[in-house]
């Protein structure tokens, strides 16, 4: 639960709050959730919702460990918070890289809801689990995590990737009979308040969840004070000890969505407990170890102000009325359970996973080149039949320059009009759409 409001501060608070976040349905509820209890807190301040699109909300038919770029969801956002367009930005933790933009950090970490993953089925396998579906079912999820950890318990199904938002997500897989099912995040579901088509909640011992699953987090300016000690009132204590140490554990791993690393993690009887895993993309080697730690006593707090302590964050975190000992603790937990995985020989497989993704992304660069010269070539050729007029300009992609690493996009790069499927050969979309903007795969230096 979010902390009780404490005393009134002396002095001027702000008045309104901008509130930065992704448009997608999920992302506002989760939004409103975390205003709703500012209001609460601060019945006197107005907040101002700022709806943004991110680079990850564009790119919809790409698995995210392709696209090559850590900060799929958040690049945008964190543009519009560095340049004081908004106070504060709403996440999704899972969402939110081990390592943030100098000046950046996350003020707040709310209660957790379930970390676990959920198994969402096609209407006609209604009773079905994973375990007792159909040899060759096809389960749609582009998590390699998933993939990885289900492929080992589950060899009689097939796994395909699948992008979009849930509701997307949802209308592919009624609408058609490609998939037998999709694996989401149960939290995201509960939020949409769709719990009536949860089929099946999946065992952690059978598929650890993510880093930081279930879990929102509030961003913030490091330099902006005033709104840090606002929202310092929405941590929640043992979400907040579990996430650090497991972004601790991600951070030594270096680890995302291109590679998949898995978590579980509880704070129980005064102690934190934290087990992680490293697995093969075919889910046939993994290393799997657990520690945990004692933690200091709840009665001995950490009341340091803002305004009279230098701000220390752990894990890109900053709880300044927690136990910073408590704190240390969590992290250094999450960093001993990543190199004891390390030991245990992790580094060859987290190797073989990040050189697969690379090779992936270079084969999807490759594909965009051919099909921009082809566009070239057909052009050319059109310009030497019709002799008399002007030449027509050549046939350069508005997206090269996102596609090939070389330039950040536009708004109204990112605005043009995504191609139907037989707009992909080389010619002009209606409305001067891009041909190849389904390619858009994010390779950003």
């Amino acid at each position: 639960m979010a902390r009780k409001k404490g005393k009134k501060r002396s002095g001027r608070m702000k008045k309104i709050l901008r509130v930065g976040t992704r448009k997608s349905q999920l992302a506002l509820i989760q939004t409103n959730h975390v205003i709703d209890l500012l209001k609460k807190l601060y019945p006197n301040m107005e907040f101002e919702v700022v709806p943004m699109s991110t680079m990850g909300d564009n790119i919809l038919d790409t698995p995210l460990s392709k696209i090559g770029e850590k900060s799929l969801f958040t690049k945008e956002l964190e543009v519009a918070l560095q340049q004081k367009k908004v106070d504060i930005l709403v996440h999704s933790l899972k969402d939110m890289p081990s390592t943030l933009p100098p000046g950046m950090v996350l003020g707040a970490i709310l209660e957790r809801d379930s970390p676990y993953d959920a198994v969402v089925l096609h209407p006609k396998f209604k009773g079905y689990t994973l375990k007792t579906l159909p040899e060759g079912s096809v389960i749609g999820t582009s998590a390699l995590r998933r993939i990885s950890q289900l492929k080992k318990n589950f060899p009689h199904l097939k796994f395909m990737d699948i992008r979009g938002n849930l509701n997307t997500r949802l209308r592919k897989l009624d609408e058609a009979d490609t998939y037998a099912g999709l694996v989401l995040a149960e939290a995201g579901l509960k939020r949409m308040k769709w719990d009536d088509r949860l089929s099946q909640v999946i065992d952690p011992e059978q598929c650890m969840y993510a880093v930081s699953q279930g879990a929102l987090a509030v961003e913030c300016r490091t330099d902006d004070i005033e709104t840090l000690d606002i929202i310092d009132k929405l941590h929640h204590h043992a979400t907040l000890l579990r996430c650090v140490a497991e972004r601790g554990f991600l951070k030594k791993l270096e680890g995302g969505c291109s590679v998949p690393v898995a978590v579980y993690s509880k704070v129980e009887d005064g102690k934190l407990s934290l087990r992680g895993g490293v697995f093969s993309i075919d889910g046939k080697e993994s290393v799997v170890d657990s520690l945990e730690v004692q933690l200091p006593s709840e009665d001995v707090a950490y009341k340091k102000s803002f305004h009279s302590a230098k701000l220390v964050q752990f894990s890109n975190i900053i709880a300044q009325h927690e136990s910073h000992d408590a704190l240390q603790k969590a992290e250094e937990l999450g960093i001993a359970v990543a190199q004891r995985l390390i030991d245990a020989g992790a580094k060859p497989i987290l190797d073989t996973a990040r050189k697969h993704n690379e090779d992936e992304i270079a084969k999807k660069k490759a594909q965009v080149r051919k099909m921009e010269a082809d566009m070239k070539a057909k052009e050319d050729k059109s310009a030497d039949i019709v002799r008399g007029k002007k030449r027509a300009s050549p046939a350069v992609c508005p997206l090269r320059h996102i596609l090939l690493g070389t330039k950040k996009p536009s708004e109204e790069e990112l605005s043009m009009e995504e191609p139907q499927d037989d707009d992909i050969a080389p010619k002009r979309v209606k409305g001067g759409g891009c041909p190849l903007k389904h390619f858009a795969s994010g390779f950003m230096s």
